[in-house]
């Protein structure tokens, strides 16, 4: 995804920021810390690269706002427009993704609850990254998702397994893109959500 200067310093600036708290609060597994930029950041901006350009972007799990803050970032990008709201349970993570927005100079809000406790958000774009199955990620896609909206799930090499299980309770609309990071993941793109 090519960004501007601009993105690009600010997407750094939360790598650091990242790098500063993730031993603290565990923000991202120890075993990628050392390779925050492509496993998470580069992993992140493919995301975005496959959304529409404009939208509620509602970024459930955020943990450590990924993919929600790089969306945030990317929305200043020229040509995109986003109102970014990042869903976290943990009020240490929330702490933290309210200290990248503000000090990254980024706009965002921050929900700090459980998933199934907020109120439903009509999510344009709705994405959740290493959060649960695609059978429990379908549940808050039909809480959180627009009618016409979408929702971009990365998914690992398992990802054949979790749409045939997602398909015993949902009816869904499913297109699977090739990572760019991983030759066996993917991204889900999701619409359409009904139960069974």
């Amino acid at each position: 995804m090519n960004v501007s200067r601009e993105t690009m310093d600010r997407l750094r600036a939360y790598e650091a920021l990242v790098l500063k708290w993730s031993p603290k609060i565990n923000l991202v597994s120890k075993g990628t810390l050392a390779d925050t930029w492509d496993r998470h950041i580069v992993d992140s901006l493919q995301v975005i690269e496959l959304a529409p350009k404009s939208g509620k972007w509602v970024d459930l799990g955020s943990g450590g706002g990924f993919p929600g803050i790089v969306a945030a970032i990317c929305a200043m990008e020229a040509g995109r427009d986003h109102d970014v709201t990042l869903v976290e349970s943990d009020a240490r993570k929330s702490a933290f993704l309210r200290t990248a927005l503000r000090e990254i100079g980024v706009e965002g809000t921050v929900i700090t609850d459980r998933i199934e406790n907020v109120p439903g958000q009509g999510a344009d774009i709705l994405t959740a990254r290493a959060l649960t199955s695609l059978d429990g990620l379908l549940g808050f896609a039909k809480q959180h998702m627009a009618e016409r909206g979408i929702a971009l799930f990365p998914k690992g090499a398992t990802w054949q397994k979790e749409v045939e299980a997602a398909k015993e309770h949902w009816d869904f609309q499913a297109k699977m893109r090739p990572s760019t990071t991983h030759p066996d993941a993917v991204v889900l793109e999701i619409s359409e959500v009904k139960h069974v």
